[in-house]
């Protein structure tokens, strides 16, 4: 099961957001004390958590994904808005990117402008189609 975690003050505002409400500077900091207690709250029942935005802030992003990958078996995943793969994409097993464009559809979509990008051995593999009804 992979827990999502939201963080706020995203810069994006992509039309048609799923979360405008994350568009604000909004809830509790998320460190890495933080990040801990959320984790200790699911056990075992998680074996990956997505990190759901932090585009303003990737630097801090990248330092909780390595925090996790250093004191838990957890396989870590970024959703970020951004067209480009980040220059961290090496700390992640999984990145979304892409902002949301109502007119091409969700990942789940053959005509979708986002990606979701697996990490093997350092390079994006595009598993994006993995999410397409056959």
């Amino acid at each position: 099961m992979t827990l999502a975690v939201n963080i706020t003050n995203c810069p994006n505002h992509c039309p048609g957001c799923h979360s405008p409400h994350l568009q604000e500077d909004i809830g509790e900091t998320l460190d890495a004390q933080t990040m801990d207690t959320i984790l200790e709250r699911y056990g075992r029942s998680v074996t990956c958590v997505c990190l759901m935005g932090g585009d303003a802030t990737p630097d801090q992003v990248q330092q909780l994904a390595d925090h996790i990958r250093k004191t838990s078996p957890l396989k870590v995943a970024w959703y970020s808005g951004k067209q480009a793969v980040p220059d961290n994409f090496q700390h992640f097993d999984y990145v979304k990117v892409g902002p949301y464009k109502a007119e091409f559809g969700s990942l789940k979509e053959k005509t979708t402008n986002q990606r979701l990008l697996k990490n093997v051995d350092g390079q994006p593999l595009d598993i994006t189609d993995k999410f397409w009804k056959k």
